[in-house]
């Protein structure tokens, strides 16, 4: 690759400095760029980010094993899923606003895709691979546990914010139900706001780039709400 682009910012905010510059712009370069772009010979961040996937599962699972000894596997299982899921990585990635450096060849850029979470939460798996592959897993592993699982209870509950709720209103005999108040944006990048009603009340709302992710946003804002009383 060449034409490298200064990434101080971004390395300080994930509190690590590359020896090799061109292995963390590779980490950060969409299928969409390097095939429109020659210059990168083709490469992008999608073998790196397999081998992310794999590092990211290895420290979540041992994180929990060591911190869970009496933990059933089962559980951690669960728990892991819910840590190393699509929306949760898409927001540890935009907390070091990681989307802003994700280098996006002009059709996937004008459709959205700098803001779409399976994009988003791909490069910070990429990223992770070339963190380990630039310096050790011991270094990938602290990457994992700051951005990742220092905030693991949130990280948890936003990610099964809706199934949660779910269940806690379905308990209590409330009826749940969540409602599109409000689409903007063009077709290819719709923003979507969404209000969680309990019995007919509005109890949280949420935004987000489908309808899925707006309900996730709105209950998790209904169980943060509910914890804090």
């Amino acid at each position: 690759m060449s034409h490298l682009t200064d990434y101080t910012a971004l390395e300080k905010k994930i509190g690590y400095v590359f020896k090799d510059q061109e292995l963390l712009q590779k980490a950060l370069t969409h299928s969409s760029y390097s095939n429109e772009f020659k210059s990168t010979n083709g490469e992008d961040y999608e073998r790196l980010e397999f081998l992310g996937d794999a590092v990211l599962e290895l420290s979540v699972s041992e994180y929990l094993f060591t911190h869970n000894p009496s933990m059933y596997e089962g559980n951690m299982t669960k728990l892991r899923a819910s840590l190393v899921c699509e929306p949760t990585l898409a927001i540890c990635a935009r907390e070091i606003e990681l989307e802003k450096y994700i280098m996006l060849g002009k059709g996937e850029e004008q459709t959205g895709g700098r803001n779409r979470d399976s994009i988003v939460s791909d490069v910070f798996e990429s990223l992770i691979a070339a963190i380990y592959l630039d310096s050790s897993y011991e270094e990938a592993k602290e990457f994992v546990y700051r951005r990742l699982l220092a905030d693991m209870e949130h990280r948890i509950l936003f990610c099964d914010s809706k199934s949660i709720l779910q269940e806690m209103m379905q308990q209590q005999g409330k009826d749940l139900v969540y409602e599109v108040v409000e689409t903007s944006g063009p077709a290819h990048d719709r923003m979507y706001r969404v209000q969680a009603q309990i019995n007919g009340k509005q109890v949280g709302e949420g935004n987000g780039r489908s309808k899925k992710g707006a309900e996730q946003e709105a209950a998790y804002q209904v169980l943060i709400t509910l914890k804090d009383k």
